[in-house]
């Protein structure tokens, strides 16, 4: 397993990053201004990318792992390598998610805890409604884990 930063062309990636992100306008407001990394053993797996917010916070603005490989440990391999990669450079490194039972528990599982959340996020930001296990995304959550 290798886990690269992604220097140009980080559109090519975009089916990867619209399963995490599923709104490309959404996707283009940070992918330039953010660092991409991808995760590849025998094939791409999946995608990081992560932006600087200031204040010591380093934030994930997009992770996906294709459907197949889910479940086998390549996203907690994706969170392990930037906590590590960056932890002398910032304090906190947080993420922000919809208020679903996929993703919370995740994070949760990966060290993160819940920090505050933006009201309307889902409806306010996106041209249509965003599911998740049944449950329409609303508030972003943010969660944080120091580093």
């Amino acid at each position: 397993m290798e886990i690269k930063k992604v220097e140009n062309h980080k559109k090519q990636f975009l089916s990867l990053l619209l399963l995490a992100d599923e709104q490309e306008d959404m996707v283009d407001k940070y992918i330039d201004k953010g660092v991409m990394y991808v995760l590849d053993d025998n094939g791409i797996k999946g995608e990081c990318v992560i932006t600087d917010e200031g204040g010591g916070v380093l934030e994930i603005k997009n992770i996906a792992i294709l459907p197949k490989w889910q479940g086998k440990g390549y996203g907690r391999a994706l969170i392990d390598f930037i906590s590590a990669k960056y932890r002398e450079k910032y304090s906190v490194l947080q993420v922000g998610t919809g208020d679903s039972p996929l993703t919370i528990p995740f994070y949760e599982k990966c060290g993160f805890t819940r920090s505050h959340s933006i009201k309307n996020f889902f409806t306010d930001n996106y041209n249509h409604p965003i599911y998740e296990c049944g449950i329409q995304l609303v508030d972003m959550i943010y969660l944080q884990r120091k580093l």
